[in-house]
């Protein structure tokens, strides 16, 4: 019998495979700032994306993921230098896309469950 995945994993995995295009959305976004082609309209649409996609990280149990999307919204709200802050998104975008890698591949892997007791084996105590 095949081991199967948890129904936490199931809803990781099914919220996981929406995230590369969102991913996309952002790059896209954040290389617009660094050639200032990105209006206010689409920063606060990419930091409210990002808001969405942290209480969604958090509530899966995707910790490190969680507080990656957290830091690009918190450096999104910060005043400062310009290139500084669009450095630090490319930055932390490349850590969530190595979180998300690793997320996706723990998710799609069958936790190990209890060991099954073959029958006419004793059972030690």
């Amino acid at each position: 019998m095949a081991p199967k995945l948890t129904a936490r994993q199931q809803a990781q995995l099914q919220w996981l495979e929406n995230v590369p295009p969102r991913l996309e959305k952002a790059t896209r976004i954040i290389e617009m700032m660094s050639t200032r082609h990105a209006d206010d309209t689409q920063i606060r649409s990419l930091r409210r994306q990002l808001d969405e996609m942290k209480a969604q990280a958090a509530g899966l149990g995707l910790g490190a993921m969680a507080d990656g999307f957290g830091y690009m919204g918190m450096l999104l709200r910060r005043t400062g230098g310009h290139e500084v802050k669009v450095r630090g998104l490319r930055e932390l975008l490349a850590g969530v896309k190595v979180n998300f890698e690793g997320a996706f591949r723990a998710a799609s892997t069958p936790e190990a469950g209890p060991e099954e007791d073959t029958p006419g084996e004793p059972v030690s105590p």
